[in-house]
């Protein structure tokens, strides 16, 4: 089974989001590790790479079936994932991938999940994700309940 999720943002979102709410928002949508990564790429944030990161969380959270509207900032009681449960990292030779953690972790694990590719693109004034996820067997179909006529 193939699971596909992509996403598309403008670069100024992330730089107002920024501006308006400062660290608070930056706390609650990315990781320490992505907050490190990012400022290491100069002196003023990059707007660029976190509008990146947003999109791979987004896109993340699709291919798990979840979507953003599935997420909230900080994980609540119901288990649902928060944006930090999915981080982006940087292998050795550069390129992005996930983490997961907690709630996105365990609906990777109850999708029978073997891999997760990323791919990160900016142009201009928007940055886009993609993620396939691979699973070697096909979820358990739950019968719908009979509805009453």
């Amino acid at each position: 089974m193939i699971y596909h999720g992509v996403d598309l943002i403008e670069i100024r979102r992330i730089r107002r989001a920024t501006e308006r709410w400062g660290e608070r928002f930056l706390r609650r949508v990315f990781t320490s590790a992505e907050l490190h990564d990012c400022a290491a790429l100069g002196p003023q944030p990059s707007y660029q790479s976190l509008a990146g990161r947003w999109a791979a969380k987004e896109a993340a959270a699709k291919a798990l079936g979840i979507g953003l509207s599935g997420m909230s900032a900080a994980a609540s009681l119901n288990e649902r994932p928060g944006m930090t449960d999915i981080e982006v990292v940087r292998e050795s030779d550069g390129r992005p991938s996930l983490r997961l953690h907690g709630p996105a972790a365990a609906r990777a694990t109850q999708l029978g999940l073997t891999s997760i590719a990323l791919s990160i693109s900016h142009s201009g004034e928007y940055a886009l994700a993609s993620v396939v996820a691979l699973a070697t067997s096909l979820p358990p179909i739950t019968p719908s309940s009979p509805t009453s006529q």
